[in-house]
Formats: structure tokens, sequence, C-alpha cells
């Protein structure tokens, strides 16, 4: 298993912020299925302020290419990305169009 750590902004709005809580509670099965159809194993996201933060665990050939690929084959997760821009705000360093970026592992306890 594999496991990735990653960063993105939301609009600092506490009204956004709110409704985009409220669609990761009510989420879309489609978009459920298309993380699980990819290799996700298991997904969790973090959220402090505006800041958030989420931990993937996945099978050991998941590649965020062929997720990319997939997401992009599917018109219902193509809607929610689109209506998920409304909320986010990619972090200062991040490319033209990248939204969630990749963190470095700085500490792993057991590896003292």
């Amino acid at each position: 298993m594999k496991r990735y750590c990653l960063a993105l902004d939301l609009v600092d709005d506490p009204k956004l912020i709110a409704e985009y809580e409220a669609y990761h509670l009510n989420g879309w099965p489609e978009i459920k299925r298309s993380i699980i159809e990819s290799g996700v194993l298991e997904m969790e996201i973090y959220r402090i302020s505006n800041r958030l933060f989420m931990i993937m665990e996945t099978e050991e050939d998941f590649s965020f290419e062929k997720k990319t690929a997939m997401d992009v084959a599917n018109p219902k997760v193509k809607e929610w990305e689109e209506l998920m821009w409304k909320y986010q705000q990619a972090l200062p360093l991040a490319k033209p169009g990248e939204k969630w970026l990749l963190m470095k592992n700085i500490f792993k306890l057991n590896e003292l």
C-alpha cells in the first residue's frame, strides 16, 4: 500500500467553506466509485482554517497519470471538479490548472 499526502486551499470565505464541507458530507456516489476504481483504498481530508490536507492510501500500482486519464474520461468527475473550483484556491506555488499538490514526507517515527 502507498500513502500520499496532498494540500490545497479553499477560498477564505466561511459561507463557501461550509458549502464545500456539505458537498463532502453528502458526496456524489459516482465520485466515490471513480475514486475507488482508480485504486484509492482510503481517503481522508482535514481542514484548518482554509487549508486542506488530504491523505490517500492506494494500491501499489496506483498512478496519478492513470487516475487523471480516468477523470478526464468521466463526465460526472469533470462536473464535480468544475463545481469544486468554486470553493478551491490553488496554492501559491501551483502551476496553472493544478489543484491538490503532493506534500514531501519529512519525518517518519519508525525510521529513526
